[in-house]
């Protein structure tokens, strides 16, 4: 039986997707990895959606990795179903065609700021911390902690976070691009909402093309963005019109270099 869930609702443009684990602050489990990735795979199939959020259900964003979950692993499994699971399943929300907001209403701390980091875009309430707290544990941040977190908020930051310790709040993590915005309690769904509108009002394709080229200038991608660009582009070319024609029909094709 699944220990939480994942909610998507879908209004105009926008989907919301609800983290559901509100008596252990959103916590994630395997069940809760599942449910994350079926929460992207649902957004990713719709075409009708231009932007999502990614918030928590009560009082918490998500307390990340439940530790409950992953404590009594033997070293292997905790490096396979757990860190690399983790892992596939972050990339997935990163890299989703439609850009993210993240509305962090509670804490963020250890994996829960790895997975605010896989947002576009994050509006905190003004009452939250920020802060990768691994090492006290004596373990290591293990969902991209120090690695996409170092693309996005750079070197420095998380060093001070994960080897320092350091706990930011909100104020201070916005004057340090951990996020984009503070918003005041209670405000962050709606003001994450309100971004989303604004993104999808744009152009849907040249937000998804913008999104896929900031990817790959931040060395995100691992070569994806540069091959569904030129994907794209192949596929609205009279060239390949005359090759898809040309296989139909049996014969050789006859390019004209048309784009």
């Amino acid at each position: 039986m699944a220990s939480g869930t994942v909610r998507v609702d879908i209004e105009g443009h926008v989907a919301t997707l609800t983290i559901s684990r509100p008596e252990k602050l959103n916590a994630l489990d395997l069940d809760m990895l599942k449910a994350l990735a079926d929460a992207a795979d649902e957004v990713e199939a719709n075409p009708n959606v231009r932007a999502a959020v990614l918030t928590g259900e009560g009082r918490g964003f998500s307390a990340g990795g439940d530790i409950k979950a992953w404590g009594g692993m033997l070293p292997q499994e905790f490096g396979h179903a757990w860190v690399r699971h983790g892992h596939r399943i972050f990339e997935r929300l990163a890299t989703l065609r439609v850009p993210l907001i993240a509305a962090l209403s509670g804490h963020a701390l250890g994996g829960g700021l790895e997975l605010a980091g896989v947002a576009d875009i994050r509006l905190a309430e003004k009452q939250i911390k920020i802060g990768l707290p691994e090492t006290g544990l004596g373990m290591v941040p293990g969902w991209s902690g120090t690695q996409r977190l170092v693309r996005r908020f750079g070197a420095q930051v998380v060093r001070r976070m994960a080897l320092g310790g350091e706990i930011f709040t909100a104020e201070e993590a916005r004057l340090l691009g951990i996020v984009d915005a503070v918003v005041p309690t209670g405000n962050s769904l709606a003001a994450a909402r309100e971004y989303a509108e604004r993104i999808a009002a744009r152009g849907p394709a040249a937000v998804e093309i913008v999104k896929l080229m900031i990817a790959s200038a931040n060395g995100e991608d691992n070569g994806t963005a540069v091959e569904a660009l030129g994907s794209i582009l192949a596929a609205k070319t009279g060239d390949l019109k005359e090759g898809v024609a040309s296989f139909s029909e049996k014969r050789p094709a006859t390019f004209k270099g048309e784009w």
